[in-house]
């Protein structure tokens, strides 16, 4: 299944995601009124069970929200592709590099990402995220992909100056609106071996980051292992698993996003996420504050 959370008649809910539109599963499905609930529920039988119901929306009439708007976590790992680790000149680490997003550094497909006022250096990072669909600690690797609800695709829009203000990378990947998460999440079921796809990115229609998932340094299971070892994984947590080679602060001339371009992250088998870029007006971070 394709599962999104989206936001219809001004109203927050999730479905599934057919080519006809939009099956509104939280009307429905009363008990588990985000997808969050439902996961922590152990309904994704449920939810199986309305994909052949007529749609509510057409997907145009939708607007796409976050896949998992209110994660308990939402981990991030670093310089986790063989190719960006050659470019940007790292050694191969010895543990995943770790850091956390906040929810509302997140918006969906169709959404603007917010280049804010205080750089120009706003990058592009095309990802690939892990939804956790079952509790665990201390999970063992072969054991982990059970814990997995989904994959998704992520933009971990990073602020490049703010990121390298210390070594610890929060702040540049922190700013409100920065991040793309979505446009759906795709069940296991539908991804024999997430390993065999490929992730891809472009800016304004061109190519800019192409690598399989098998590149990654640290696969699905060494990440949910490591995770739950030090935390909790709980259902509607988020593992967003490192960009490859490609991005904009090390290409030359550098290549940063700005107010007009539009940034696609696509995975194989799974969707675009594609993402308007918006410039923040002065008016709107005075508002903010």
């Amino acid at each position: 299944m394709k599962i999104a959370s989206f936001k219809a008649a001004g109203r927050a809910c999730y479905g599934i995601v057919t080519d006809a539109g939009i099956v509104d599963a939280g009307r429905r499905l009363t008990s588990f009124p985000t997808l969050r609930a439902l996961l922590a529920g152990g309904a994704l039988g449920e939810l199986r069970k309305l994909a052949t119901e007529r749609p509510d929306y057409a997907l145009n009439d939708v607007e796409l929200l976050p896949t998992i708007p209110d994660p308990d976590k939402i981990f991030c790992i670093g310089v986790n592709y063989a190719t960006h680790l050659a470019e940007s000149g790292h050694p191969t680490p010895p543990h995943p590099m770790i850091f956390t997003r906040f929810a509302n550094s997140q918006v969906g497909s169709g959404q603007p990402m917010i280049r804010p006022l205080e750089s120009e250096r706003f990058d592009y990072e095309g990802e690939m995220a892990i939804v956790i669909g079952k509790a665990g600690r201390r999970i063992a690797p072969e054991a982990a992909l059970d814990h997995v609800a989904g994959y998704a695709c992520y933009n971990d829009g990073s602020i490049r100056d703010w990121q390298r203000h210390t070594s610890q990378f929060a702040p540049g990947k922190n700013f409100v609106g920065t991040g793309g998460f979505g446009p759906w999440m795709v069940t296991t079921d539908e991804i024999e071996d997430i390993s065999k796809e490929t992730l891809i990115t472009r800016l304004n229609g061109v190519e800019v980051q192409r690598a399989p998932i098998s590149d990654l340094v640290f696969d699905v299971p060494a990440l949910i292992a490591y995770c739950s070892t030090f935390a909790t994984l709980v259902p509607g947590d988020v593992i967003v698993t490192g960009t490859t080679g490609g991005v904009g602060a090390y290409r030359n001339p550098p290549l940063w996003m700005k107010g007009g371009d539009v940034v696609e992250v696509e995975i194989s088998n799974i969707g675009i996420l594609r993402n308007p870029v918006i410039d923040e007006k002065p008016a709107a971070a005075s508002r903010a504050a």
